[in-house]
């Protein structure tokens, strides 16, 4: 059953929120929602390694697709590719929480990540686009009246990039155009849907302290029963090094979309690499957007996930 309609409309070089008006729920879907480059990749390989109950790698586009990629394919191309899907459907999104349409039937899977972490990786990601990729966002950007523009490329100092991005302060409006959902802005609104018992929020630091711990707590929320002589594969399969390793098959979209493959999209899938690029200004200027725009339980949650600030669920404010 529904319990909202989006309410919101984002559309940018790379995203078209209206894509998920072709959204005809089933009853075990599973939405995997999070900020770009916050683990997104990483929950649909392990989600898929528990749906299928094996760590076969296989093409994430085709058996996961990125429902409001506007790069990839057009809304009614989006629509019939989600259709077409014989397994239990995990959908990916980038979009906030209030541009996605809520249903009580469905599952939703939160990745969350430091800011700082999050910002560099998407430095690294955004200046690695080919030509060609860079060409197809211009197009998009130009027939686009919301967009209005050619794709913006990002300064090439990645520190200069965090505080271009730290102090961008987006209009809030009906339907939002680019640069795009702002990172805070996103964050705090799944965080307001946290205690829904349809979503689960899973951070990117539990992943990479604890693994199995956070993947079977993802089975339990999932409903999928994992015999014991199965988990070791399935983790092997969903640590970052086994991902970087099956790259070109598992993100086979990335050979056109950078110039270096997958290469460049599994980078580092390391926490902390804020501190040797980032000065004190920089992190005060984190400082403070973060405490204007977060919650102190957030804030906590995001700077260290659930194994140090706690669940999520439990959190007052």
């Amino acid at each position: 059953m529904l319990i909202r309609g989006a309410q919101r409309e984002y559309r940018t070089w790379t995203l078209d929120s209206r894509y998920w008006d072709g959204f005809a729920p089933r009853d075990d879907d599973i939405i995997i929602a999070a900020a770009p480059k916050c683990g997104t990749t990483w929950m649909q390989q392990i989600v898929s390694s528990l749906v299928f109950l094996d760590a076969q790698v296989r093409a994430l586009s085709a058996v996961s697709p990125w429902v409001e990629a506007r790069f990839r394919f057009t809304a009614d191309e989006s629509s019939s590719a989600m259709a077409r899907l014989p397994n239990r459907r995990f959908l990916k999104t980038h979009l906030p929480v209030d541009g996605l349409p809520l249903y009580d039937q469905v599952k939703y899977i939160h990745v969350a990540r430091d800011g700082r972490d999050a910002v560099l990786s998407m430095h690294n990601h955004y200046t690695g686009f080919s030509d060609a990729q860079v060409a197809r966002f211009d197009s998009i950007g130009r027939e686009d009246p919301v967009v209005g523009r050619p794709y913006e490329t990002p300064p090439a100092d990645p520190a200069a990039y965090f505080r271009q991005w730290v102090e961008a302060t987006p209009k809030r409006a009906l339907v939002e155009g680019p640069p795009g959902p702002h990172f805070f802005d996103l964050e705090a609104g799944y965080w307001a849907e946290r205690k829904r018992p349809n979503f689960l929020l899973v951070h990117y630091a539990d992943l990479s302290g604890d693994l199995e711990a956070e993947m079977r707590r993802i089975a339990d929320f999932l409903d999928i029963g994992v015999d014991d002589q199965h988990w070791p594969s399935l983790v092997r399969a969903a640590r970052f090094e086994s991902m970087k390793a099956a790259g070109d098959h598992l993100m086979p979209n990335t050979k056109m979309m950078f110039a270096e493959g997958s290469r460049r999209f599994f980078h580092q899938g390391v926490t902390g690499r804020w501190r040797a690029i980032l000065s004190a200004e920089d992190l005060a200027l984190y400082e403070r957007r973060s405490s204007e725009a977060l919650s102190p339980s957030l804030a906590r949650w995001l700077e260290g996930g659930r194994t140090q600030a706690g669940d999520p669920r439990l959190a007052s404010d």
